[in-house]
C-alpha cells in the first residue's frame, strides 16, 4: 500500500518504521527536517518537510496516489482538520486521526471521522490488566468503537456452558482461543469451556 504519514515525533516515526519494514510504500511529512532524525537506517521511505494542510504540501508528498493517510502530531485539532482535507479535496479512501483527548475523540467520531485514541486504549488496558482482561484490540465502526478484549476462565467456570456466564453489560462472546492458542468463533451458546480456554470478548462503546 502508498500510505502517507503525517507526523515524525515517536508516534510517527515508529509508524513509519514498521509499515516500512512490513513492505509498505511510506511517504512522511515533518515540519522540520529533525523530526526524521528518529526514522530507522533502513527506512525506505520519503520525507517532505512542510505544513501538513498546506495542499501543495501534500501533494508534493504524494498524497494523490495514496491510499491511506494517518495523521499522527501531537495536535488533535490540525490531526482532525488534516483528515477532514484529505478525505474532500484528495478522496483518500482511508484516514485515521490520532486524538489524545476522549472528549475531542468522541466529538470527531460523532462527525464521521475514523479516529484512534491512544488515551481511551490506555484507559482499557488498565482496566484490563487490573481485573485480569487482555485488551487485544479497538476497532472504530463510525460513531462507536469496539473493544475486544481477551479473558482467562476461572477454575469455577471449566465445565460451564457459554449460556451460563455472566459478562459485562454489552459485552458479547465472540470467540473462544483454547490453551494451543487455535481460535474458534462462537455461534451457539451450549459450547462447554475446558481448562486453557479464554474467552474473546467483545464491547461497542460510545
Amino acid at each position: 500500500m502508498n500510505i502517507l504519514v503525517i507526523g515524525c515525533g515517536s508516534v510517527g516515526s515508529n509508524l513509519c518504521n514498521k509499515l516500512s519494514k512490513l513492505g509498505h510504500e511510506i511517504s512522511v511529512i515533518g515540519e522540520r527536517h529533525e523530526e526524521f532524525a528518529m526514522l530507522s537506517p533502513d527506512f525506505t521511505g520519503y520525507t517532505t518537510v512542510g505544513v501538513a494542510i498546506d495542499q501543495d504540501v501534500l501533494r508534493n508528498a504524494g498524497i494523490e496516489s495514496c491510499d491511506a493517510v494517518a495523521a499522527v502530531t501531537p495536535d488533535d485539532n490540525m490531526n482532525l482538520m488534516i483528515i477532514q482535507l484529505v478525505k474532500e479535496f484528495f478522496n483518500v479512501p482511508r484516514a485515521y486521526a490520532r486524538v489524545t483527548d476522549p472528549i475531542k475523540n468522541d466529538v470527531f467520531v460523532k462527525m464521521g471521522l475514523e479516529t484512534i485514541c491512544p488515551t481511551n486504549m490506555t484507559v482499557e488496558t488498565f482496566v484490563s490488566a487490573l481485573t485480569e482482561r487482555e485488551v487485544a484490540g479497538e476497532i472504530n465502526l463510525g460513531s462507536h468503537s469496539m473493544i475486544v478484549t481477551r479473558v482467562e476462565i476461572e477454575k469455577k467456570m471449566i465445565g460451564k456452558r457459554l449460556s451460563e456466564l455472566q459478562l459485562e453489560d454489552g459485552e458479547t462472546i465472540i470467540a473462544i482461543e483454547h490453551e494451543n492458542n487455535t481460535v474458534v468463533g462462537i455461534f451457539l451458546t451450549n459450547y462447554e469451556l475446558v481448562k486453557g480456554d479464554k474467552l474473546i470478548c467483545a464491547k461497542f462503546v460510545d
